[in-house]
């Protein structure tokens, strides 16, 4: 596999890592076996998106030699906005569980900001 990837996806492992920018080197487990199990993705063991080798960004899991992800004619942002549904779940929990004793609501969101609503890498 290329090395230096902006993002890095395991199926086995079900994970999604983003590799550079903001939150760089932060992986998330999807929980979702639907989207895995996505026909396309059957023959996928990992993809190293975004790297300066393309021609060995997806690894397979049978003798196909490796390729760069636009071969396979699929988007990659279905990856980046699972990893960025994740993320805010994570920032979210983060925000609800930062609390001091005694503090109101407004307080809260003086200190911390409002509570995020959303992502995008």
């Amino acid at each position: 596999m290329a090395t230096n990837s902006t993002w890095t996806v395991v199926f086995d492992d079900k994970l999604i890592i983003k590799n550079t920018g903001a939150e760089a080197g932060t992986a998330y487990t999807i929980n979702d076996d639907a989207f895995w199990a996505k026909p396309d993705f059957s023959n996928f063991w990992a993809i190293q998106y975004g790297t300066s080798v393309t021609s060995d960004e997806v690894e397979y899991r049978d003798s196909t030699p490796h390729s760069s992800w636009v071969d396979t004619g699929l988007p990659f942002q279905q990856f980046i906005d699972k990893w960025d549904g994740a993320h805010l779940l994570q920032l979210q929990s983060d925000w609800d569980n930062n609390n001091v004793d005694g503090e109101t609501e407004s307080e809260k969101i003086a200190r911390l900001g409002a509570r995020p609503t959303s992502y995008l890498s």
